[in-house]
């Protein structure tokens, strides 16, 4: 009989599975030696095959959880290595992880709230409390304020309390990343004036484009990021010669760019579109992450005058994947996902009733409960350790930049905004760029990424390490001079 993970006897059955898990990571991450397995395609693929085996043989192996796991392990690009910098996929905190288990162990679905109560219940207090760091109150008031004169605030007969009233502020939805929350931005945008015309920097994520094409939806108008953000002269330009009623452009501003971390001009660009009766969606998937910081916060002003927000605490935030979010200031904007649902799930009179209708919280129907890391994060690590993390990684940004700037064979892009520092050999061909990223990456010694920007590739070292150290940041150069030489 196979046990399982949840019900009275499901600790006791993880409890021995954990050790394997535990020690075929620490097995693996031995086997590999690196940032991450060295070979190349070709060989991990066969190395992992070989591990693998039948994928679905006649009869099990009580020792495949360990198997597999080492294999995964060994051929992992492991984003806590410091020399793993390439991507905007952070290294997850220990506690995160840790509450990520609890949540696959009840597997709560968030599409019905017999499936999930207490999990729906945690969404709505910590979607809101998140909303309101994007959008915060004119005249904020304390977390549990308490009346004059308390009176019982429990159910009656005559008048049963809803259990998930309408927002009164800002609210907030969790998707699966910034790709679903730019998706659900431009769906609100579409829904709420029949017609949108996408206005959008050169500089934009490649999901924004997406949307437009999955929702039926002109073709972005493009303006220019001569400096890699938007030039609010082509914008106003833009929006003043674009047709079309009051909220039928949708202007989609960015702040922290995949390429090189850059916020654009968010106060003149929210003053355009206010000017111009447009729309505004800031994808702060990569930047967000700053509103957890008290030296950086600043440098998202202007955020709270946007429609909407995306935000993405598996960049910076240090959760599991997934772990997005999209902030909207005015919730009745939601009511458009709204849709009549089978009776089984989400019954007219159930919902009467004061059972919290959450098909309309997602464009999903099964969701599991990504907001118990999310939630055991902000409690374990409060506002001051979060912004502390988020500190350390912009320091090592602006170290490495510096290692950078006095390195005879080297060139700098430009000072980081956030964490990613752009640099390259000094007066090399681009070969010679992409040529030693992907040595690196077949030896396994570093995971950088790349970068185009003024018409010339450059190394990209994202650092969403907070335990980062300057020998690391030495040893990631040294590295690349090896390989680039001439």
């Amino acid at each position: 009989m196979s046990p399982l993970a949840s019900g009275p006897h499901g600790p006791a059955a993880l409890r021995p599975l954990l050790t394997t898990v535990l020690d075929a990571l620490t097995t693996g991450a031995e086997a590999r030696r690196g940032p991450l397995p060295a070979g190349g395609p070709a060989e991990v693929a066969a190395r992992l095959g070989e591990a693998l085996g039948d994928p679905l043989p006649d009869d099990g192996d009580e020792h495949a959880l360990h198997t597999l796991v080492h294999a995964l392990a060994a051929g992992a690009a492991d984003p806590a290595d410091p020399l793993c910098a390439a991507h905007l996929h952070c290294p997850p905190l220990a506690v995160a992880t840790a509450a990520d288990l609890a949540a696959s162990v009840l597997n709560p679905s968030l599409d019905s709230w017999d499936q999930a109560p207490a999990a729906s219940a945690l969404e709505t207090l910590v979607t809101r409390a998140l909303a309101r760091e994007v959008y915060p109150p004119a005249n904020p008031v304390p977390a549990n304020p308490v009346p004059a004169n308390p009176v019982p605030t429990g159910p009656t007969s005559a008048s049963p309390t809803p259990t998930n009233p309408a927002p009164a502020g800002p609210d907030a939805l969790v998707t699966t990343g910034g790709t679903e929350a730019n998706l659900l931005a431009l769906l609100l945008a579409r829904e709420k004036h029949g017609h949108v015309q996408l206005v959008q920097a050169a500089s934009a994520h490649h999901s924004l484009r997406r949307a437009t094409w999955l929702l039926g939806l002109p073709e972005p108008v493009t303006v220019p990021a001569p400096a890699g953000t938007m030039d609010p002269a082509a914008l106003d330009q833009a929006l003043t010669t674009l047709p079309g009623p009051p909220g039928a452009l949708l202007v989609a501003a960015t702040a922290g760019t995949t390429d090189a971390g850059l916020i654009d001009p968010l106060p003149e660009i929210a003053t355009l579109c206010e000017t111009h009766g447009a729309r505004l969606h800031v994808d702060a998937a990569y930047g967000g992450g700053l509103l957890l910081s008290d030296r950086h916060r600043p440098k998202l002003h202007g955020l709270a005058r946007a429609h909407t927000v995306t935000l993405d605490l598996h960049k910076i935030g240090w959760q599991p994947v997934a772990a997005g979010l999209l902030a909207v200031r005015d919730p009745r904007d939601l009511t458009a996902l709204g849709h009549p649902a089978a009776d089984y799930l989400n019954a007219d009179d159930d919902t009467e009733a004061g059972l919290p209708d959450l098909l309309g919280r997602s464009l999903r129907t099964t969701r599991r409960a990504d907001i118990l890391k999310i939630a055991v994060t902000l409690r374990t690590l409060g506002r001051r350790g979060l912004g502390t993390l988020v500190d350390q990684v912009c320091a090592h940004a602006a170290d490495l930049a510096e290692l950078v700037r006095q390195h005879p064979h080297f060139e700098l892009y430009d000072r980081p905004t956030i964490s990613t520092v752009l640099f390259r050999p000094t007066d090399a061909p681009d070969t010679t760029v992409a040529a030693a990223r992907r040595t690196l990456l077949t030896e396994g010694h570093a995971v950088l990424g790349r970068a185009r920007l003024d018409d010339r590739l450059w190394f990209k070292a994202t650092l969403l390490n907070p335990n980062t150290g300057p020998g690391d940041l030495a040893a990631l150069l040294r590295l690349v001079e090896g390989h680039t030489a001439r």
